[in-house]
């Protein structure tokens, strides 16, 4: 798609000519699978990296156009997110020492990329979702000002006829609203390529499709979004409706989300899916078209099939069948794209490994996988690795349920090592990439595994954010050292005062565990939560969840001293008490914004209000203790700056 010059809202002329294009498009490539012009007898593997920003509080920071200016080499691009950068590796010939390249090539990519960062005051990490992200992070301001990605949004948006909603449920429950595509942005992956000839197509993308599963559950790596522990493998869900532009019509129609893992095994060629995907799949973009296919092909040239590359990467299978051109010659290959980012660089080669020996070593064992194993069993294994990781069940030939650790030691990995003894990848690099799996399942320690285990370690200690903020900057430590995630130490459990600000949003340091009423509660309900919860003020919501009122300490303690002692028997209803002239803040508000609101209106707390429906709340206590941690951050640094001698510089009592 970032290959051309897109346009969306196309009418009526515009969408029959790109159709029409894309059609040709399609034509040609069955004249080159007919005729032999697709390359065979080459095996090419290569990678993309996806890349989050952080800034000094380990939360996202929009840089990339800063951070690609500091690099200005093509091998680095945008993404969607302006807190997102992309990286391409080269292609390799499968066998030899390709890994061992791979992963040096990604070591010195991440090295360049961190300097460039570090310029521009910014850290890179590698997450599948970062933890520290917050629904304020992903507003229209967030997307890279680049037409395609507005035009992109802007025709989801139109086409969804209303804001996007998702509904994750895991160990906690995620139920959000949202009025763009910038979810989509949450998502970073290590999109790995395997070139396959056209006879072998069907039974390789197979053969991924039932992998698919199996190698998920050993490198889970995105267990939370915004702090709810949801899937250990979230990214799955999110991406899915993230991009799902169906009514709810559609779905009751079965009609297949634009992420998804497809329904059915492929019985002969390529083309059965793309064909699939034009059928199914309304176009989201166009472009203008001046290319002939036919006449590249009758001039010896390898066509662009611009069209149909432009559709095809608005559908996103997670095993996604691509068309390219190398070395003046056309190919096919298979995408995987339900990778996530990191652990580390190691751990990466080490799934992309797994996958390639895997593919490799079932691709002799079994002619046709179609044949001996369900499509929906290959399927439903893949949704529970994405939900439970090494704790999955899968169901397995004959009928079978095993655990998905327990295949993986036994089978699955020594069936890798001879996939990649096959082709002569050396052994030493071998024993690297799957040493790596093996150590990482057999102690349970996948990437989410890391972070969950961390996460509840912590327990209580500081606010959520706090928490968050310590697994991130513990991760881009452990990062940096280059061990993989099995071997990663705990993350420290010390507050992360460094680059908190006053100036951050509120929705960084907001309560979001909530306890609230209706207005037509007995006022004694609300006594009983402040004396349970140990809080000083609570909302007040009316039977659709919107806001409408707050009861505080204060004007409890009156009604109760003035209706005890005269003896008042009929019970007093929370709305006869409740304030209703509230006021509220937003979530992108800043801290400094918020402090000034509280201190015009001399209110003790403030409910963070999105589209009507309260979301947090923020209260004094809230914002002194913020203010003290930047008062002794402050000193810190003066105390550092400070030549051994020389006593830090008294201050005048306006300062």
């Amino acid at each position: 798609m970032g290959e051309h010059h897109v346009r969306g809202r196309l009418d009526g002329s515009q969408l029959r000519l790109f159709m029409k294009c894309l059609l040709t498009d399609l034509r040609a490539l069955e004249t080159m699978l007919d005729e032999d012009f697709i390359e065979s007898g080459v095996t090419r593997i290569g990678a993309e990296q996806e890349l989050f920003l952080v800034d000094s509080a380990w939360r996202p920071t929009r840089k990339a156009l800063e951070v690609l200016a500091e690099l200005d080499d093509p091998d680095f691009t945008t993404e969607l997110g302006l807190f997102n950068i992309e990286c391409n590796l080269a292609p390799r010939t499968f066998g030899g020492d390709c890994l061992r390249k791979m992963e040096d090539q990604l070591d010195t990519q991440l090295d360049r990329v961190r300097d460039a960062a570090r310029k521009h005051d910014a850290e890179v990490v590698m997450a599948g979702i970062l933890p520290t992200l917050q629904l304020s992070d992903l507003g229209y301001d967030s997307i890279t000002p680049i037409e395609r990605y507005y035009i992109l949004n802007d025709v989801m948006r139109k086409l969804r006829g209303g804001a996007f909603e998702f509904r994750i449920h895991g160990k906690d429950e995620l139920i959000i609203r949202h009025d763009n595509v910038m979810l989509e942005a949450c998502n970073t992956s290590f999109q790995i390529h395997f070139q396959v000839d056209k006879e072998e197509f069907a039974h390789l993308y197979n053969l991924a499709q039932f992998l698919s599963g199996p190698v998920l559950a050993a490198c889970t790596n995105s267990p939370l979004l915004f702090g709810r522990r949801l899937w250990k493998e979230t990214r799955i869900a999110l991406f899915q409706q993230a991009v799902d532009v169906r009514h709810p019509g559609h779905q009751v129609q079965e009609q297949l989300a634009r992420v998804s893992f497809g329904n059915a095994w492929v019985q002969d060629s390529v083309l059965e899916i793309f064909r699939e995907d034009i059928t199914r799949f309304r176009v989201l973009l166009g472009t203008d078209m001046d290319e002939d296919p036919f006449k590249d092909l009758a001039e010896g040239r390898p066509p662009t099939l611009s069209a149909l590359r432009l559709h095809n990467g608005t559908i996103y299978r997670w095993n996604r069948p691509c068309y390219g051109i190398s070395d003046g010659k056309a190919h096919l290959r298979i995408e995987n794209r339900y990778l996530p980012a990191g652990p580390t660089a190691v751990d990466e080669v080490a799934n992309a490994a797994f996958w390639f020996g895997l593919l490799k070593q079932y691709k002799t064992d079994y002619e046709d996988i179609s044949r001996v194993f369900d499509f929906f069993d290959a399927k439903g294994n893949f949704l529970a690795a994405a939900r439970e990781g090494l704790r999955a069940q899968f169901r397995w030939f004959g009928g079978l349920t095993v655990p998905a650790q327990e295949i993986i030691l036994k089978e699955l990995i020594p069936q890798a090592t001879a996939g990649l003894k096959k082709v002569g990848i050396a052994e030493a690099d071998i024993n690297r990439y799957l040493g790596v799996i093996e150590c990482r399942v057999s102690r349970g320690q996948t990437g989410s595994g890391w972070l969950l285990q961390n996460l509840a370690a912590m327990k209580e200690g500081g606010t959520k954010g706090d928490r968050l903020a310590v697994l991130v900057a513990a991760t881009v430590a452990n990062q940096k050292s280059g061990q993989p995630v099995h071997e990663w130490p705990a993350a420290e459990t010390v507050r992360p005062d460094r680059g908190i600000s006053l100036h951050q949003c509120v929705e960084a340091v907001m309560t979001t565990d909530l306890f609230t009423v209706t207005e037509d509660e007995v006022i004694d309900l609300v006594a009983a939560v402040m004396d349970w919860k140990h809080i000083r003020h609570v909302p007040v919501e009316d039977n659709q969840g919107r806001l409408v009122g707050i009861v505080s300490y204060r004007s409890l303690l009156r009604i109760l001293s003035r209706d005890i002692p005269a003896g008042r028997k009929s019970p007093v209803p929370v709305h006869t008490i409740m304030r209703k002239n509230i006021i509220t803040v937003m979530p992108e508000m800043t801290v400094v914004e918020a402090i000034r609101i509280m201190r015009e209106n001399r209110v003790a707390s403030l409910p963070v209000v999105r589209d009507d429906r309260l979301v947090g709340i923020v209260t004094e206590h809230d914002f002194i203790d913020l203010a003290a941690r930047v008062l002794e951050e402050k000193l810190r640094e003066e105390r550092d700056t400070t030549p051994m001698g020389e006593k830090p510089q008294e201050k005048g009592p306006d300062e």
